[in-house]
């Protein structure tokens, strides 16, 4: 998988350059690369906002740098896609095509909620462009625009306010990448995370088996491992039912 990271402070993302993520990279499963949104300016003051139209506070992020980066991770694109062996540019037809095709990712507090199916779907595209904004967002005419160049997800990670998009896009980065095959040493355990069937996932336990007046729960040292799922699932179930009753009932309703 490629990943174009375009922001005006590229530096916030050195943390992907950690653990799993920063291994899958080493491993070649991964690329990250990391755009400077102000080298896509021409004044010397190498701005990238303005005030808003029909006035109010704060300031808009300008569409022109915006659109010129995306030029240009895309024509880079080109330039890759140009000296790939035919071989490996062989696809299967429209689908083949559809996982090849960039997304462009706009994080925002107006986009359509991210969640760990949206991070299933992402994990199976092969080319994701993130664009965080700062400020009051990005003038709309750019993302009109880009519609025109590839396929625009607007996305939230929550329903709360960030200082910018740069923390939102390290939450879905990490949630897709380790979704890639690969990048997880225990692929298994993606399969008892939370989210993973509609429910939180159930309480977990280590050593030693008694800790400060508390014992880990019998049912789990017996080795009757088809007990040991059944309490595992009531207890998902029932941790789901008391923290998160909407995905409870979007849960029974599947």
């Amino acid at each position: 998988m490629k990943i174009d990271l375009i922001s005006i402070l590229p530096e916030f993302f050195d943390s992907l350059n950690l653990s799993l993520i920063g291994r899958a990279q080493q491993d070649g499963l991964l690329q990250i690369q990391r755009h400077n949104l102000r080298d896509f300016t021409f004044d010397k003051h190498r701005s990238v906002d303005s005030p808003p139209a029909g006035g109010g506070a704060g300031m808009v992020m300008k569409p022109e740098p915006w659109a010129l980066a995306l030029d240009h991770v895309l024509e880079q694109r080109s330039d890759d896609a140009a000296h790939t062996p035919a071989a490996e540019a062989a696809g299967t037809g429209a689908a083949a095509d559809a996982i090849d095709s960039p997304v462009l990712i706009i994080p925002t507090p107006s986009g359509e909620v991210f969640t760990q199916q949206t991070a299933q779907q992402l994990a199976q595209r092969k080319h994701l462009i993130f664009a965080p904004a700062r400020f009051e967002g990005i003038d709309e005419r750019f993302t009109e625009w880009a519609e025109t160049r590839c396929q625009v997800r607007r996305l939230s990670i929550g329903d709360y306010v960030l200082n910018g998009g740069e923390s939102a896009v390290v939450v879905m980065v990490e949630a897709i990448t380790r979704l890639i095959p690969g990048v997880l040493g225990n692929e298994a355990s993606l399969e008892e995370e939370s989210h993973s069937d509609g429910l939180l996932e159930y309480p977990v336990y280590t050593k030693p088996a008694q800790w400060r007046g508390q014992e880990i729960p019998e049912v789990l040292l017996s080795g009757n491992h088809a007990k040991i799922q059944a309490w595992r699932r009531s207890q998902a179930e029932e941790r789901t039912q008391r923290i998160r009753p909407d995905l409870w009932q979007k849960h029974q309703s599947c």
